[in-house]
């Protein structure tokens, strides 16, 4: 079970002067590779996160926005990750594009987005999802799968198709404001390009070539 990467290289001439520009050029990139069928969506990101004492915990996730502000998702504040970003923070976001033996490698820290950006995307959502918000207690224990459809069928009777569903008071964004950003390119003999942003004091971002 060994990959040989042939892919082309990554130089530090060839980046974007800021992280959040460099990573909307290779998301466009995978984005087409995604319509060639090469990677299945990938938008899709590996959330880290950690609770007070330090345990970690992961899960995949969808980015559903990013901007100079940083990477966009959104959850059920009550979950796991909610939880754990309620008492830390502190977080790691990895988007695997293996097809293209490219990963993007981000650490930063997560805030609350506001109400009405929240609200403006539950609205682009499709009502099943809009539902599906309500009805899931994200991460508790429940009976069984019984539990959960009866939960979705009796919303689905309360709210059919045509009618605003309203927000969940306990479900919304986080933004994650990046602190480092690793831009990592397969290359021959495990030799990989690593080059990484890391934000500086004065708004700046310095960019340092890693080891593989």
């Amino acid at each position: 079970m060994r990959a040989h990467y042939r892919a082309e290289g990554l130089d530090e001439s060839s980046l974007a002067a800021r992280p959040m520009d460099q990573f909307a050029r290779w998301f466009r990139q995978a984005a087409q590779a995604a319509v060639q069928g090469m990677v299945y969506e990938p938008n899709a990101m590996i959330v880290s996160t950690a609770d007070a004492d330090g345990r970690p915990s992961s899960r995949t996730v969808l980015l559903k926005g990013y901007d100079e502000q940083g990477f966009v998702f959104y959850t059920n504040y009550d979950s796991l990750k909610g939880r754990d970003l309620a008492a830390n923070p502190q977080v790691a976001l990895l988007f695997p594009w293996h097809p293209m033996a490219r990963q993007v490698i981000v650490t930063g820290t997560a805030s609350r987005t506001g109400r009405d950006e929240t609200a403006a995307y539950f609205r682009t959502r499709p009502h099943g999802s809009q539902l599906g918000a309500w009805a899931s207690t994200q991460s508790s224990v429940i009976g069984s799968r019984a539990e959960l459809d009866a939960a979705y069928a009796e919303l689905s009777a309360r709210y059919p198709e045509g009618t605003q569903v309203p927000v969940p008071p306990n479900w919304g964004g986080y933004r994650v404001a990046p602190r480092t950003v690793e831009f990592w390119q397969g290359r021959g003999n495990r030799l990989h390009d690593r080059l990484r942003y890391t934000a500086e004091p004065d708004g700046t971002w310095r960019v340092e070539r890693l080891s593989p």
